[in-house]
């Protein structure tokens, strides 16, 4: 057991994570109830599919400055702003629930702003966290870390699914229930605002500070030239592409699979974060070890199979056990995935360096979402599915039998 949680041992981390899942919980509320009021408004996945979308975008066009930032600014800063952007787009959605004049262009243009943000934080984020704990416990803290993320995505759409139940047995009716989420998220961010204040880290201005644009250059000139990094950042940005869609259209399963309303919905997402949790346990408990590139592809191979076989099914009970165990492969692929980056990248361009693979990582998500969206819309969302996990054993296939690029020996 101390094995697995080393990282709590770090005061500043512990304090970092409860904030983190403090605030994670509401996100997961929040994005649940967001999901299903967008089907409810527009009946369509393409708009499923879009508002993710419109949520990664920013990601995409902003991190690379955000991880100029984080190397040149104090990361604490940038992060107390990107929660203040988050708490104003989640308290203005909760508002405009409460008037009852939301509409879905409100919705899709509040995912951008929220996007915006997390451009920003997410970088500052992740390069804070190698100065919360020993470089030795880096892979365990980043398994943990996962933890925290995951147990929001069991609880929070849990809370959701008992928010919902609770106030259609006082009366009231699901959009007061979506506005409650929304509002209780917005909350939730005073939480990781007065821990981020709490830690006792130190910011230490760069003794070379050069332009933006040639720092950004800098970093992007360092990942071109190390082959696993570029090999690491493609295997991750094609897992998003692929591989996510199956969270985005879980609405879709429920609603026209499986003909269920919005409390199956959470509990399905619950099946899918609570498989999340026990496979970033499998990770903090063995921390870093040998072939962990290897273990990855393997991972990945195994998790298009359920992917697939999730398409397929059309039995409730068989959906949230096939759920649970995407959730644990997933999880494995990328904490193994995430901690060889972490520990490859130097202190000097850690920042620079996991903004690049943010881009990727985040980057395939809104990417995949509005293509397997578009295609979901024209043969069907089951259909889509089963080609992605597919496609995610050909690439986990091409690394591991036709060209490593490092992968496999990392």
């Amino acid at each position: 057991m101390r094995r697995t949680l080393v990282a709590f041992t770090y005061r500043d981390f512990r304090v970092q994570w409860i904030g983190a899942c403090s605030s994670a919980i509401g996100t997961w509320m929040q994005i649940v109830a967001q999901n299903w009021l967008v089907l409810s408004l527009t009946g369509s996945a393409f708009y499923l599919g879009l508002d993710a979308f419109l949520q990664q975008l920013p990601i995409i066009l902003f991190t690379l400055i955000g991880g100029v930032f984080a190397d040149r600014y104090d990361k604490r800063k940038t992060l107390l702003a990107s929660q203040y952007i988050q708490m104003a787009t989640s308290g203005t959605l909760a508002v405009l629930m409460y008037l009852h004049v939301v509409q879905v262009w409100h919705i899709l243009a509040l995912s951008f702003v929220t996007g915006f943000a997390q451009s920003f934080g997410g970088p500052a984020y992740q390069s804070l966290l190698p100065q919360l704990v020993d470089k030795k416990d880096l892979p365990n803290a980043i398994a943990l870390n996962s933890i925290q993320f995951n147990l929001a995505r069991v609880l929070g759409p849990l809370l959701f699914a008992a928010t919902l139940a609770g106030f259609i047995k006082f009366g009231y009716n699901e959009p007061q229930a979506m506005n409650a989420a929304f509002a209780l998220n917005a909350a939730s961010f005073f939480i990781v605002v007065y821990t981020l204040m709490s830690l006792h880290v130190k910011h230490v201005p760069p003794t070379d500070t050069k332009r933006m644009r040639d720092e950004l250059a800098g970093g992007l000139h360092y990942v071109q030239h190390h082959g696993s990094l570029v090999a690491l950042i493609v295997l991750a940005a094609t897992t998003t592409f692929l591989g996510f869609a199956i969270l985005t259209f879980l609405p879709a399963f429920a609603r026209n699979v499986f003909n269920a309303d919005a409390s199956t919905y959470s509990r399905l997402m619950a099946f899918s974060g609570a498989g999340s949790i026990c496979g970033a346990l499998i990770i903090a408990w063995l921390g870093k070890f040998p072939r962990m590139g290897l273990t990855a592809l393997l991972m990945q191979a195994i998790y298009g199979l359920l992917i697939f076989a999730f398409a397929r099914s059309h039995v409730l009970w068989l959906s949230s056990l096939l759920l649970f165990f995407t959730g644990a492969a997933l999880m494995m692929v990328f904490s193994t995935v995430t901690s060889l980056v972490q520990l490859i990248a130097p202190d000097s361009m850690r920042g620079r360096v996991m903004s690049i693979y943010m881009v990727a990582f985040r980057g395939g998500m809104p990417l995949g979402s509005l293509v397997s969206g578009y295609f979901a819309s024209k043969i069907g969302t089951p259909q889509v599915i089963a080609i992605n996990g597919v496609l995610l054993v050909v690439v986990a296939i091409y690394f591991l039998v036709i060209k490593s690029h490092g992968v496999r020996e990392a």
